[in-house]
């Protein structure tokens, strides 16, 4: 048996190191590199899901595998009535090695670090990440992606508001962050309408609302736009029809105003998205772009 204290410390140490990284994704090769006391402990393992490295009891680490851009992610639909995140057994054995480790880390309480895959061989890291619960039947266990939710019983009956709030946060550490991660990605970081690259000042952009039928975090379903036209598309002002050109409100042409609003906006009109993801998959879904550019016609 291991030592859940030094266990945990290990945890919290390897969740500083990732703190202080660069760069948002992750790569397996530098979760290899990670050291605790001279000793070096590898945070992924290359061929299981699980991570439990030798001498530990307990799961360090749990990983995703990457989705391809057009393909909803096998967590998506995974988030239960109770607004928690589930994650599958190993296989269906609930005594396999790597599910009697994901216990022992629930049984202790242990932070875990979730590698999810947001392209080939790069991982966007989710910490901590808690283990609630167990559901043997369905061969899974319950998460909790926040403190907060670390409170939350799965499975037990709650009112309608907390129910939601729990699963905005889920999709608020999981969901939303991976989307980011892939749609950053395929735009190289970029603005698609004005190229800005400052990555603080450039979102994910639905294209249909989530929550929304079609409203899936998936790429296709995204651009990446900087804040001003990110806040532009959604408020209605600015509008992408689906040949990828742009489309600026009548009154907002009209308005005379500063340098602001005539480079920024007025002078987008009619001009074609600046950047597009050179992968076909990435690119925005037609579908989506039709009814997203329909719903804009019509409110304006």
């Amino acid at each position: 048996m291991d030592d859940p204290d030094e266990s945990r410390r290990i945890r919290l140490a390897a969740m500083g190191w990732l703190d202080a990284r660069d760069a948002d994704e992750v790569t397996y090769d530098q979760l290899s590199g990670f050291e605790y006391n001279g000793r070096r402990i590898a945070l992924m393992d290359r061929q299981r899901g699980i991570r439990k490295p030798a001498g530990m009891d307990a799961a360090l680490a749990i990983r995703t595998t990457y989705t391809p851009p057009n393909k909803v992610p096998p967590y998506q639909d995974a988030i239960g009535p109770d607004g928690l995140q589930r994650y599958m057994y190993r296989g269906q054995d609930p005594d396999h090695a790597e599910n009697r480790a994901l216990r022992v880390a629930m049984r202790l309480r242990l932070p875990l670090m979730w590698f999810v895959g947001v392209r080939e061989g790069l991982y966007q890291p989710i910490y901590p990440v808690f283990i609630l619960g167990e559901e043997a039947r369905q061969h899974r266990f319950a998460l909790a992606l926040d403190e907060m939710q670390r409170f939350v019983e799965p499975g037990a009956a709650m009112a309608e508001d907390t129910r939601r709030y729990v699963e905005r946060v889920t999709k608020a550490r999981l969901h939303q962050r991976v989307f980011r991660s892939q749609v950053m990605l395929a735009y190289d970081g970029s603005c698609a309408i004005c190229e800005l690259q400052q990555e603080r000042l450039v979102d994910a952009a639905h294209i249909i609302e989530d929550g929304k039928p079609g409203g899936e975090p998936v790429v296709p379903n995204g651009m990446a736009m900087c804040k001003i036209h990110h806040a532009a598309y959604d408020a209605g002002i600015l509008g992408v029809r689906p040949d990828l050109t742009l489309h600026i409100r009548q009154d907002i042409l009209d308005t005379v105003d500063g340098p602001m609003l005539r480079h920024g906006l007025q002078e987008m009109h009619d001009r074609r998205l600046l950047v597009i993801p050179r992968s076909r998959a990435s690119r925005p879904d037609l579908h989506r772009l039709e009814r997203r550019y329909s719903e804009f016609l019509t409110a304006g």
